[in-house]
């Protein structure tokens, strides 16, 4: 625990946020309201609100702290330059706090900012100290999530090619079933006329092959498999799907781009980040990348959602919140005669979830110790995401003793060290 974290305040601030106005609400270290205020979301009306605490308070920006339950947003970030200590709540346990004031089920904008004063005043281990993320894990965090929303895109626009492509029964879906390979984007944007396909010259599909380096099947092959008669559809069923294809085609191209480019992006942040001198002042992260990137199955993705979904574990070498962040740590819930049930964590961060089942999975093709971990694991009667879950869990505690003692992965190093598998 910090220095900060154990610091005593005597004065407490309740925000609660909203879109248009927000209401902050004064408490001393007794719990007295000393004022209310609702202020607008404008700089001129914020910064008046800082003056018009330190009138209420007597104090220093950084002898007041700020309960809130958003850690992030312009405000926050406004908050923590000013000099603001900030402590965030999970919006479920601030729900548990009303109750000490109303079992009504009564919910108030000016209530809620006094039960987050109120509940920081009293029960501040309940709430997680807000820190400035370091300007490049932001920009690689922004990055990470601009490639995951544009393959959700790229997704979703092949889908709807390969629907069109099924309404005239294009020889095409026999050499690609999913419609998702790049060189059949470029021949459909030059020829989206189903009617045409048959006519494409030869010389023409082996230089698109040839420029996307595709080897699995020939010009010949293409060619031969377009020339195959194919089921007859309704008059203008075709002319329609020419329309459609000319629309769609180059959008998909386009954000295929667009996701090659956040791929690129994030490569230069990491690479930026495993550069970065460990010199005085500069942030943990920037020396940890070096360090995960070493373990088996770390690919692009996982490393650099890692670092900008788990910031703050991974800065304090803080176990038993990563795996809780991630998904890896059990619920259990045990109560009277009942038996004791223990299943899988819900309430995690998604994203930091899927890569560290996709590491897993990775892993174990991998990693001989990976592989007879996940082996044990199966051999107990645990299923697959079961298995990975565990393993991704073994992962975790690797990395972590790894970035405490600042050394890099090595196989032989946790084969007699590590627990046996639960």
């Amino acid at each position: 625990m910090t220095v900060t974290e154990t610091e005593d305040y005597q004065w407490f601030v309740g925000l609660d946020w909203g879109s248009e106005a927000h209401v902050l609400c004064v408490l001393d270290a007794h719990g007295r309201v000393c004022g209310r205020r609702t202020v607008a979301h404008t700089a001129t009306a914020v910064h008046e609100a800082v003056q018009w605490i330190g009138a209420q308070t007597g104090t220093a920006p950084a002898g007041v702290a700020l309960g809130i339950e958003t850690p992030r947003g312009v405000l926050v970030d406004t908050a923590l330059e000013l000099g603001f200590p900030v402590f965030a709540l999970n919006p479920k346990q601030l729900d548990r706090f009303r109750d000490r004031f109303t079992v009504a089920g009564a919910k108030d904008d000016a209530e809620d900012a006094h039960v987050l004063g109120d509940a920081l005043r009293t029960d501040r281990r309940a709430f997680r100290r807000v820190h400035a993320d370091d300007p490049q894990i932001l920009q690689l965090r922004d990055a990470t999530r601009l490639r995951e929303d544009l393959q959700e895109d790229v997704s979703r626009l092949t889908n709807r090619l390969r629907e069109q492509l099924y309404r005239v029964d294009a020889a095409w879906l026999r050499l690609v079933p999913a419609a998702d390979e790049p060189w059949l984007w470029t021949l459909l944007a030059e020829t989206p006329d189903p009617g045409a396909w048959a006519a494409i010259p030869r010389r023409r599909i082996a230089a698109v092959l040839r420029a996307h380096r595709i080897r699995r099947v020939s010009a010949d092959d293409v060619h031969a498999v377009l020339r195959q008669p194919r089921l007859t559809g309704a008059p203008g069923v075709a002319a329609a799907v020419a329309v459609r294809l000319a629309a769609l085609v180059p959008h998909l191209q386009l954000v295929r781009a667009q996701r090659t480019a956040a791929e690129q992006r994030i490569d230069r942040l990491l690479a930026q980040l495993a550069t970065a001198e460990a010199s005085a002042g500069a942030s943990r992260e920037h020396r940890d990348v070096e360090i995960l990137q070493s373990l088996p199955g770390v690919g692009r993705m996982v490393a650099a959602t890692m670092l900008s979904e788990a910031t703050g574990p991974m800065a304090e070498r803080d176990y038993p919140t990563l795996r809780a962040h991630s998904g890896t740590a059990p619920v259990t819930k045990r109560s009277g005669k009942r038996a004791p049930v223990v299943h899988m964590r819900y309430a995690c961060k998604t994203r930091l979830r899927q890569a560290l089942y996709h590491w897993a999975r990775t892993s174990i093709q991998c990693d001989a110790g990976a592989r007879r971990y996940y082996d044990a694991v199966r051999a107990k009667g645990h299923n697959y995401a079961r298995a990975l879950r565990s393993v991704g869990d073994r992962w975790l505690r690797i990395l972590v003793a790894m970035l405490k003692t600042r050394e890099l992965y090595d196989p032989s190093r946790f084969v007699t060290s590590e627990r046996r598998p639960a």
